[in-house]
C-alpha cells in the first residue's frame, strides 16, 4: 500500500512528497478510513510507528477552511516536548493548507498564550494542566471542538492527569469524535474508554511488549554505578558506531550525576533532560541532540515517550526500569521508521527482578555479554548503593521507661501560680477598683463614698 491508496487531497500529497514519504506505516493505513469516518477510535501501537500522522492525515483532509476564532480540533499530550513535536509534525503536513495551529503548555507565560489563543486557532495541541487553566480563564472556548485526540494516554494517566482529563471532558461538547492512541492498554485506560467513548473501533497493530524486530538487544550484568560508568566509557570511545546515543536513567538525581561523569569523560558531547530542568533548557538539549551537536543525551523515563528523534544509533538503559513497559518505550526511541537500532541494558544484582519482568513481558531472553577485560570493576559505591546500618535491640542503648523524656523540663516559677478559677477576678476587681462592666460607670464613685 502507498499513500495514493488513502484517497488524500492534493495539498497533503504535496506535503508528503516534500517529506519523502510514500508508504504508510501499519497504524497509519489501518487508522485512516476509521478516523475519516468520524467514529470513536482507540489505537494500540508501539512507539515509533507514526501515530501522529495516523490521526492527523484524516483530520486535515476533512478540516474545511474557517475564519472562526474558536478551535475545532483539540490534541492532548502528556509533556511539553511532545506539544512542540506534534505542532511541528502538523505544520509539516499543513504546508499547503491554510490552517492555524497553536501549542500550549505549562512552564511558560500564560498571558502570552492567552494572546495567541485570542487571535483565533483551528487546532490546539496542549498538556492537560495548561489547557484547563486557559479554559477556566474563559479565554479559550471549547464549545466548537469537533475532534478530541488523546495521544500517549497511558503516560498521561501515569503522570497523574486523570482529574484534569475528567474536568476537560466536562467542558467539551458532548457531540464530538474521540480519538485515543496508546502504546499500552492498562485498566485506567480501559476505564476511560468505557466512561467516555461511544462504541469505539479498536485498532491493535502490535501487542505491548512485543519486541521490535529491527532492534538488537543485549545486556550486561554490572555490579554498581561506577562500574557502569567505566563500561559506558569503554563503549562510547567508538564514536562512529555510537554516533547518536540516548541514555536512560531511573530518576532525576541519577541523570545529573551521570551527566557530570560524561562531561568529565567526553567534554561538550553530552546533554541532559528531566522534569526539573527549565523548558528552554530541555528544548535546547533535545535540539542539540537532534541536530548532532551533542551525540549523548541523558534522560529520565518521562522523556522516553513520544520523542521522535531520527537516527538514534543506540539506546542504553543505564538503569533497569521497574516497569517492563518503560523498557519497551525506551528502546522504541531507536529503530524507528523501519531502520535498524541497538539496545543495551545494564543490570545490578538488585535490578534482576526488573530484568525478569522485562523478559517475561517480551517472552524472550536478552543476550548477556561479558564485561570487556579493559573495563575496571569499581568497588566504590554511591549513596543509594551503600548498605543501610540499622541498630536493633542494642543492649547498650536501653533506657529507663519511667525516666522523663527529652522534652521534660521543670516549670518556671511564674508558671507555677495556682489557678484560682472564678474567685481570681473578684480579687483583681477589689484591688484595682475596676468597674464590673463597661456600662457601670458609677461603680468606682459609689465605692469611694463608702
Amino acid at each position: 500500500m502507498t499513500f495514493n491508496d488513502l484517497n488524500l487531497n492534493t495539498p497533503l500529497y504535496n506535503a508528503l512528497d516534500d517529506l519523502g514519504f510514500t508508504t504508510p506505516t501499519p497504524i497509519q493505513a489501518e487508522s485512516f478510513n476509521v478516523v475519516a469516518a468520524g467514529k470513536d477510535v482507540v489505537g494500540i501501537a508501539q512507539t515509533g510507528t507514526g501515530k501522529t500522522f495516523a490521526y492527523m492525515l484524516p483530520i486535515l483532509k476533512n478540516l474545511p477552511f474557517s475564519k472562526q476564532d474558536n478551535p475545532r480540533v483539540l490534541i492532548l499530550v502528556p509533556t511539553r516536548e511532545l506539544v512542540v513535536q506534534v505542532v511541528s509534525e502538523i505544520e509539516k503536513l499543513s504546508k499547503y493548507i491554510n490552517n492555524r495551529v497553536l501549542g500550549v503548555y505549562g512552564g511558560t507565560n500564560i498571558n502570552t498564550q492567552k494572546q495567541a489563543v485570542a487571535q483565533g486557532q483551528d487546532i490546539i495541541v496542549a498538556t492537560p494542566g495548561r489547557l484547563y487553566d486557559l479554559a477556566v480563564s474563559r479565554v479559550l472556548q471549547l464549545k466548537s471542538i469537533q475532534k478530541l485526540v488523546i495521544d500517549e494516554v497511558d503516560v498521561m494517566l501515569d503522570l497523574g492527569f486523570r482529574h484534569q482529563l475528567l474536568n476537560i471532558f466536562d467542558i467539551l461538547p458532548e457531540r464530538r469524535q474521540n480519538i485515543m492512541y496508546s502504546a499500552t492498554m492498562t485498566k485506567d485506560v480501559d476505564d476511560l474508554i468505557v466512561d467516555f467513548f461511544k462504541k469505539p473501533s479498536k485498532i491493535a497493530i502490535a501487542v505491548s511488549g512485543t519486541p521490535l524486530e529491527n532492534i538488537t538487544q543485549v545486556r550486561y550484568d554490572v555490579p554498581n554505578f561506577y562500574t557502569k560508568v567505566n563500561l559506558l566509557e569503554a563503549l562510547l570511545k567508538d564514536k562512529e558506531v555510537f554516533s547518536k546515543v540516548l541514555i536512560f536513567v531511573a530518576y532525576k538525581k541519577m541523570a545529573d550525576r551521570l551527566f557530570d561523569q560524561l562531561e568529565d569523560l567526553y567534554p561538550g558531547q553530552s546533554c541532559v533532560i528531566h522534569s526539573n530542568k527549565t523548558q528552554n533548557y530541555r528544548l535546547r538539549s533535545i535540539e542539540q541532540f537532534r541536530e548532532g551537536e551533542n551525540r549523548l543525551l541523558v534522560a529520565t523515563d518521562v522523556m522516553a515517550r513520544g520523542l521522535d528523534i531520527e537516527g538514534v544509533s543506540h539506546v542504553i538503559n543505564f538503569d533497569t526500569p521497574d516497569y517492563p513497559e518503560n523498557y519497551m518505550h525506551r528502546i522504541g526511541r531507536t529503530g524507528r521508521a523501519e531502520k535498524k537500532g541497538q539496545s543495551l541494558l545494564f543490570s545490578t544484582a538488585k535490578e534482576q527482578e526488573g530484568l525478569e519482568r522485562i523478559e517475561t513481558l517480551m517472552q524472550m531472553k536478552i543476550e548477556t555479554l561479558e564485561i570487556p577485560e579493559e573495563v575496571t570493576i569499581s568497588t566504590e559505591l554511591i549513596e543509594e548503593e551503600r548498605p543501610q546500618i540499622r541498630e536493633r535491640n542494642n543492649p547498650t542503648k536501653r533506657r529507663d521507661e519511667d525516666a522523663p523524656g527529652p522534652a521534660f523540663h521543670e516549670k518556671k516559677e511564674k508558671n507555677k501560680k495556682e489557678n484560682l478559677g472564678g474567685s481570681y477576678k473578684f480579687k483583681i476587681a477589689a484591688k484595682y477598683k475596676k468597674p464590673k462592666t463597661r456600662g457601670d460607670k458609677n461603680y468606682n464613685k459609689r465605692n469611694k463614698k463608702k
